[in-house]
C-alpha cells in the first residue's frame, strides 16, 4: 500500500493536508477566483461536512492547503488514481487549485504546484495530470510553464 506523504516544506510556504478548520478559507478559495473572500463569511454546510469528511476518510484523496506565516493562500484536492497503465502505477489527478487573488504573481502558485508534484512522485505517481476550463488562458499559460502538455480533450456531464 502507498502512503502519503507528510507536510511539506518550501520556504516560506507549507503544503499540507487541510483539516476541518481550514474548511472556510478553502471554501473562500473556491468561492470566488478574482476577489478575496473573508473566510469568517463563508457558510459551511452539511453537505461541505460530509464531502470534507469522506476526503480525510479516504487515502487516495485529500484537500491540500498553501500555509504561509499561518494564513492558507492556496489549495487544491488531489485524487489518486489506481489504473492498469504506466505500469499499474498511480496518476494524480489534481483539480480546484487556488491561490488567493491577493496573493498572486508572487511565487505562489508555483510552489504550490511544484510541492504537489514532488508530493505526487513521493507516493509513487507516474503521472499528474489536471483540467482547466478553457475560458482560464492564463492558468493554461501557467500550467503549460510549468512542464504540463495539452495533451488530451476533457468532457464533463453534469448531472
Amino acid at each position: 500500500m502507498t502512503s502519503t506523504p507528510g507536510p511539506t516544506r518550501s520556504a516560506p510556504y507549507l503544503l499540507r493536508p487541510a483539516t476541518r478548520t481550514d474548511l472556510p478559507a478553502v471554501l473562500a478559495l473556491l468561492a470566488d477566483e478574482e476577489q478575496v473572500v473573508d473566510p469568517g463569511s463563508v457558510v459551511v454546510g452539511a453537505a461541505h461536512e460530509r464531502a470534507f469528511a469522506a476526503i480525510e476518510a479516504d487515502p487516495r484523496n485529500e484537500v491540500l492547503v498553501l500555509e504561509e506565516s499561518g494564513t492558507v493562500v492556496g489549495c487544491l484536492q488531489a485524487t489518486y488514481i489506481p489504473g492498469l497503465g504506466k505500469g499499474g502505477a498511480e496518476r494524480a489527478l489534481i483539480e480546484a487549485v487556488r491561490i488567493r487573488a491577493d496573493r498572486r504573481g508572487g511565487g505562489r502558485g508555483r510552489a504550490l504546484m511544484t510541492l504537489v508534484v514532488e508530493r505526487a512522485e513521493a507516493r509513487g505517481c507516474a503521472l499528474v495530470q489536471l483540467t482547466s476550463n478553457k475560458q482560464r488562458t492564463d492558468a493554461h499559460r501557467f500550467y503549460a510553464g510549468l512542464g504540463f502538455a495539452p495533451s488530451h480533450e476533457g468532457f464533463k456531464l453534469n448531472l
